[in-house]
C-alpha cells in the first residue's frame, strides 16, 4: 500500500529521537516527551495522556423498562437513604441537549400510578408529557416548575415505593453515584465491541534516560489513529530516517520517521491497535542498548485487569436475574412474546416486584434457552404473529447472518463531519438546468484541432471558478467565532474523489486563473494520489467551494451536503437529451433535441441569501451558454 510522508515544521523539545514528517505548514502540538534519569516527575505517565470526555449515559439500575426515556437510576447502596429512583431529564429527541420544566402535574407526596403524567417538558421540538412507568410516590422534586435549560441527564425528581420513605429522602440529591453506576453498565455491555487501548504504568524513577513517543496529531481533524504496522521491533537499532511505524489517520496512512540514532526499547501500542487517542504513549526509545531491558521490566500494562472487569459485571447481572417466576409483565415484553410465540414461563424476570421486562425477553431470545408455545394447526394465528416474521425465517436473533465492517479513520471522520454539517449548517438548495451542447461541441473542437483531451468535469470546474470570481460574495465562509461571513481571496475548488477508504476532496487552487488543460492535468494527478493514499495535507486541506459530480452514473439530480467550513457545494447530474421548442434560422419555432444537465447548489444560508445564490446560479448558466468565454 502506497504511503505518504509528512514533515513536521517545528519540534519543540530537542534533542529528539523520533519525529513525524509533515508537508503541512500548520503547527501541531509536540508529541515527544523526553525523560532523564530519576529526576523525572512520577506523574509523567499521566501528562502523556490526553483526557477523553465520555457522553453522559442515562439508564435504570435494576429496571430496564425505564430505558424508554432513559430517566432514572434505582439506588440501593445508601444506608441512610431508603430504596429510591432518581429521575433524570430525558433526551426526548436526537438533537435535544437541554429542556425546560413547563409544569409539574404531581406534587411531592402524591401517589404515582403507571401511566400518570409527572410533568410537562419543553424540548427543542415540542412540549412532551413525561409519564411514569411504575407505581410509587413522588418523594422529592429537585427541579422546580418553570426551570429552563436543564441539561439532559440532570436529576429532576426522586420517587420511592413506600410512602413511609418520603420523609427520609434528603432535600438535595446530586445523582453522582447514579451517574457513576450507569456509566459502567454500558461499558460492560458493549465492552466486546468497543476497542480500548490499554493504559500504561511507567515507573519513571526506575527508568534510564529515555524518550516517550506519543500518538501525534497528524491532521487538524485527527483525535485518534490506528497503528497499521510496526516496521521496527523491540530492541532494534534505529538510524536517522528509519520508519518506525505506519499510522492510519483520518486522512491517509503515514510513515513515522526517525531523526536520531537510538534503540526501540518498548512498544506500548501493539500493531493493529485501533482508536489510539492523540497524546497517548505508543513507544519508548533509549540511546544505550544496555538500557532496553530496564525499560521493559519497568513498564507494565493493565490489560489483564481490564479484561476481568466485564466478567465480574456479567456475573453480577446473572445473579440479579436468578428468579424463577414473574408477577407482572410489561407491555413491550408481552408484545415480543406474542410475536415470537415464546413460552413466558420459561423466561426469568429481573424487574422490580418480579416484573418481566423487554430486556429479559431479548436476552432469552439471544441465548436460545427459551421454549416456544405449540400452536394447533387449525388455530388462526394473530395478525401480529403472522406478520412479524417472513415465512421460512428463524425467530432467534442469533441465527441472523451478518458481517461487521470496521470503518476506517477516514470514514469515521466523514460520518461525523457530515452529521455535524447537516445539524449545524442551514442548507439552502438552488437548482437549475444548463444546456450542455455548447460544452460538448467545444470539447470536440479541442480534441480535433489541438489534440487536447479534457473531461466534462474539467470544464465544469472552470465554469464554477469563473462564476465564483464574478460573484465574490459566494466565495466565502462563515466564521463561527466572530458570527460573520469572511470573503476568500482565492478561488480554490475541492473535487470529490471516491477511494476505497472513503471520499477525499483534493483541491485545485486558483482554478479561475488556470487553463482548462492545466486543470485537467492537475485533477488527474490529484485523483491518482487520492486513490493511492499519497495526498499531502496541503493538497486536501482548505478549499473555498466543492463540486460533486455523479454524471457518470444514471443520476439526474441530487443534493450534496456542504463540506464545512466551506459554504457551498455544487451537485452535478448526468446530461439528458430532451425535446423542446427552438427558433430556427428561418424564424420559425420547431422542435429540437438539446442536451441538458441539472446542477444543484447546496449553500450555507448564513453566507448565501437568495440574492447571492441567484446571482451565482445565473453566472454559472451564462458560462455554460457561452463556453468560449472561459478562455478569456
Amino acid at each position: 500500500m502506497a504511503l505518504s510522508r509528512l514533515r513536521h515544521p517545528v519540534i519543540s523539545r530537542a534533542p529528539s529521537l523520533i519525529r513525524a514528517r509533515f508537508l503541512s505548514l500548520s503547527s501541531t502540538p509536540s508529541f515527544l516527551n523526553r525523560s532523564r534519569g530519576s529526576n523525572t516527575s512520577p506523574e509523567v505517565a499521566e501528562t502523556l495522556l490526553r483526557p477523553v470526555s465520555f457522553p453522559l449515559i442515562n439508564g435504570i439500575y435494576g429496571d430496564s423498562s425505564k430505558i424508554k426515556f432513559k430517566i432514572g437510576i434505582r439506588s440501593f447502596s445508601s444506608a441512610e437513604i431508603p430504596e429510591h429512583t432518581v429521575l433524570q431529564m430525558p433526551a426526548l429527541s436526537p438533537t435535544m441537549s437541554q429542556g425546560n420544566i413547563v409544569k409539574w402535574m404531581k406534587k411531592e407526596g402524591d401517589k404515582v400510578e403507571v401511566g400518570d403524567v409527572l410533568c410537562e417538558i419543553e424540548t427543542d421540538k415540542a412540549t412532551v408529557e413525561f409519564e411514569s412507568l411504575e407505581e410509587g410516590f413522588l418523594a422529592k422534586i429537585l427541579v422546580p416548575e418553570g426551570s429552563k435549560d436543564v441539561p439532559v441527564g440532570q436529576p429532576i425528581a426522586v420517587t420511592v415505593e413506600d410512602q413511609d420513605d418520603i420523609g427520609s429522602i434528603p432535600a438535595t440529591i446530586s445523582g453522582t453515584e447514579a451517574a457513576d453506576k450507569t456509566s459502567t453498565e454500558p461499558a460492560a455491555t458493549h465492552g466486546d465491541n468497543m476497542p480500548e487501548a490499554s493504559s500504561v504504568n511507567i515507573n519513571t524513577s526506575e527508568l534510564p534516560p529515555h524518550t516517550v513517543l506519543q500518538m501525534p496529531a497528524l491532521s487538524p481533524t485527527m483525535n485518534q489513529g490506528n497503528i497499521a504496522k510496526w516496521t521496527k521491533k523491540e530492541g532494534d537499532k534505529i538510524e536517522v530516517g528509519d520508519v518506525i511505524c505506519e499510522i492510519e489517520t483520518d486522512k491517509a496512512t503515514l510513515e513515522f520517521e526517525c531523526l536520531e540514532e537510538g534503540f526501540l526499547a518498548k512498544i506500548l501500542a501493539p500493531e493493529g491497535s485501533r482508536d489510539v487517542a492523540v497524546g497517548q504513549p505508543i513507544a519508548i526509545t533509549v540511546e544505550d542498548n544496555n538500557d532496553i531491558e530496564a525499560v521493559r521490566t519497568s513498564v507494565s500494562t493493565d490489560s489483564r485487569t481490564k479484561d476481568e472487569k466485564p466478567v465480574q459485571q456479567i456475573v453480577k447481572k446473572d445473579v440479579k436475574t436468578q428468579k424463577s417466576s414473574f408477577n407482572r409483565i410489561s407491555p413491550a415484553a408481552k408484545m415480543l412474546i406474542s410475536e415470537h410465540g415464546l413460552d413466558a414461563s420459561s423466561i426469568t424476570s429481573s424487574g422490580p416486584h418480579g416484573t418481566l421486562l423487554k430486556g429479559d425477553v431479548l436476552a432469552a431470545i439471544k441465548s436460545g434457552k427459551v421454549s416456544k408455545v405449540s400452536v394447533p394447526k387449525d388455530k388462526t394465528s394473530s395478525p401480529q404473529s403472522s406478520s412479524s416474521l417472513p415465512a421460512g425465517s428463524k425467530s432467534t436473533v442469533q441465527d441472523v447472518a451478518y458481517e461487521d465492517l470496521p470503518n476506517s479513520q477516514i470514514r469515521k471522520v466523514i460520518a461525523a463531519r457530515l452529521l455535524e454539517s447537516k445539524q449545524s449548517t442551514p442548507h439552502l438548495y438552488l437548482s437549475t438546468d444548463v444546456i450542455l451542447d455548447p460544452l460538448l461541441l467545444f470539447r470536440k473542437e479541442l480534441t480535433a484541432k489541438y489534440g487536447v483531451k479534457v473531461s466534462v468535469n474539467d470544464i465544469v470546474i472552470k465554469a464554477v471558478a469563473i462564476a465564483l470570481r464574478n460573484v465574490p460574495e459566494a466565495n466565502a465562509y462563515w466564521d463561527v467565532s466572530k458570527g460573520e461571513r469572511v470573503l476568500c481571496d482565492s478561488v480554490d475548488i475541492s473535487i470529490a474523489v471516491a477511494t476505497e477508504k472513503g471520499l477525499m476532496t483534493p483541491i485545485v487552487r486558483n482554478a479561475d486563473q488556470k487553463s482548462i488543460s492545466s486543470i485537467s492535468l492537475e485533477v488527474k494527478e490529484l485523483a491518482e494520489k487520492a486513490r493511492a493514499g499519497k495526498l499531502k495535507p496541503n493538497e486536501f486541506q482548505g478549499g473555498t467551494f466543492s463540486i460533486s459530480n455523479l454524471g457518470m452514473y444514471p443520476v439526474d439530480n441530487f443534493c450534496a451536503i456542504i463540506n464545512p467550513p466551506q459554504a457551498g457545494i455544487l451537485a452535478v447530474g448526468r446530461g439528458n437529451q430532451v425535446v423542446e421548442p427552438a427558433i430556427g434560422d428561418d424564424g420559425i419555432e420547431k422542435p429540437a433535441v438539446v442536451t441538458k444537465m441539472n446542477v444543484t447548489l447546496s449553500a450555507d444560508h448564513r453566507v448565501f441569501d437568495g440574492k447571492v445564490g441567484g446571482a451565482f446560479v445565473a453566472a454559472l448558466r451564462s458560462n455554460f451558454s457561452d463556453i468560449r468565454s472561459l478562455l478569456l
